[in-house]
């Protein structure tokens, strides 16, 4: 039974002091609240209120502070909780010890102050606790969960704008399941999305249980909830001739002015590489060879998705942006940004091809608007690429290793993915076969732009620096 503590100090007590009190008393009404202690059973009292509720209390010294203390025993209830029950807890008490009572009403207080949390104050600790940094795998300090930020958001646009001032405890999965509907319906501030609404699910599902180990709520309210409908995958892959006027508009400085070189070319470069933007746009000078017999980037596991090494070979298209990005720049980064000797921010490219908006007003136009294109984002460039390779013959599990994706099958048969993960570690076999897709791949993306294969490579003096 819940209890809770309050500074009692000693005092006047009721006039009618010291009686023993029967379930017949507790029931009795009463002009004025009045407190009954029991004669046989030191410490014991009841508090009648003019409503006729009679709750048991127990006052005690903590033998820490030396003050008299008063826990909370429960409500009387002549079936439930009568006198007789009452006399049987503060016995119980005793036998533990004066310490051991002063403890345990202590931790109940504890539990009940936790308890108390609004949804908006344990937010933000789940997100402190997220950001806190961590030692990882490749022995660098960063944050407990990298993705924190978007975490963080979603809590606070979807959970927190809604159910923040609530207390945590009192959070229901009624209340996590209407929030859900009203993302989806397009009824909380935004468009209707069941993306959206799987992002908060598990952002909140997460924190909840979180919370729930933490002892600030007894239930996880996102258990069993009414699954939503599908997502269905995207299927944008550009044709031929929007490969062509994509390649050759971005080359329009007449026409791009309002997007910087670099970003454009950090657009080819991931049509060219089938890299995630976030790998690609953290190229390092000291990571990339484009100097040797096999040209290749690096990418560090802390920018790749999946947390491993990446060794991308680069082809000789992408060499040669590569070459032109690094042309009259001194910064450290292949593509970085035009402001600091950074790499450029994770959406310039998704903000490059969509445009600038406000309040539904388009304030720049984007590339895809500016040639005419249907929108398309820069995760379609990659599913084009590999769509692409495949198309000209290049095999599903070579296209895989370009994509970094774990390959589980070859020649038909399926491989445990420990295999992979524990004890065939073959990466100088992998850069092979995924230099034979991306060259071919590059051989394809000339023809369809109609640009011949340079015949030799000019110098640079960059070497990969390990």
């Amino acid at each position: 039974m819940d209890t809770t503590i309050t500074a009692d100090p000693a005092g006047k007590r009721a006039r009618n002091g010291s009686i023993i009190l029967t379930n017949r008393l507790c029931e009795k009404r009463v002009p004025k609240r009045v407190k009954f202690y029991d004669r046989k059973c030191p410490g014991l009292y009841v508090s009648i209120t003019t409503a006729g509720v009679a709750t048991f209390s127990f006052k005690f010294t903590d033998p820490e502070t030396g003050k008299q203390r008063t826990g909370w025993l429960g409500v009387y209830n002549p079936e439930t909780f009568a006198v007789d029950d009452a006399r049987s807890k503060v016995y119980g008490l005793r036998g533990t010890g004066a310490a051991a009572i002063a403890e345990t009403f202590r931790d109940r207080k504890e539990r009940q102050a936790k308890r108390g949390k609004t949804v908006n104050e344990i937010i933000e600790e789940r997100i402190e606790w997220m950001q806190t940094p961590v030692r990882k795998a490749d022995g660098e300090m960063r944050p407990r969960l990298e993705s924190w930020e978007n975490t963080a958001s979603h809590l606070r646009r979807f959970i927190g704008s809604k159910l923040g001032r609530k207390i945590a405890a009192d959070v229901t999965r009624g209340d996590i399941q209407a929030l859900s509907d009203d993302i989806v319906a397009g009824r909380h501030g935004g468009k209707p999305s069941v993306s959206n609404a799987r992002h908060m699910r598990k952002a909140a599902s997460g924190m909840f249980r979180w919370a729930l180990r933490r002892e600030y709520i007894a239930a996880n309210p996102c258990s069993d909830l009414e699954p939503l409908d599908p997502e269905h995958p995207r299927t944008r892959v550009l044709t031929e001739d929007e490969i062509r006027i994509f390649w050759h508009g971005l080359d329009r400085d007449d026409l791009m002015a309002s997007w910087d070189r670099r970003t454009r070319l950090a657009l080819k470069f991931e049509l060219a590489t089938m890299l995630r933007s976030a790998e690609l746009l953290g190229a390092h000078r000291k990571l990339i060879d484009l100097d040797g017999e096999q040209p290749r980037l690096d990418v560090p596991l802390k920018r790749v998705k999946k947390r491993r090494d990446i060794q991308q070979p680069l082809s000789s298209l992408a060499v040669e942006i590569t070459k032109e990005a690094l042309k009259g720049n001194n910064k450290d980064f292949v593509f970085a940004s035009p402001l600091d000797n950074k790499p450029m921010h994770r959406k310039a490219m998704a903000d490059a091809l969509r445009g600038d908006k406000r309040k539904g007003k388009v304030r720049t136009p984007g590339i895809c608007q500016l040639l005419g294109l249907k929108p398309f984002t820069p995760h379609d460039l990659r599913r084009t690429a590999a769509s692409w390779a495949r198309r000209i013959g290049q095999p599903m599990t070579k296209i895989a290793l370009c994509l970094d994706h774990r390959v589980t099958t070859e020649d038909g048969i399926k491989l445990p993915p420990v295999t992979g993960k524990h004890y065939v570690h073959a990466e100088d076999r992998d850069v092979k076969e995924k230099r034979e897709v991306l060259q071919a791949w590059a051989a394809e993306l000339r023809r369809i732009i109609a640009e011949p294969a340079p015949t030799k490579q000019p110098e640079t003096g960059l070497r990969l620096v390990a």
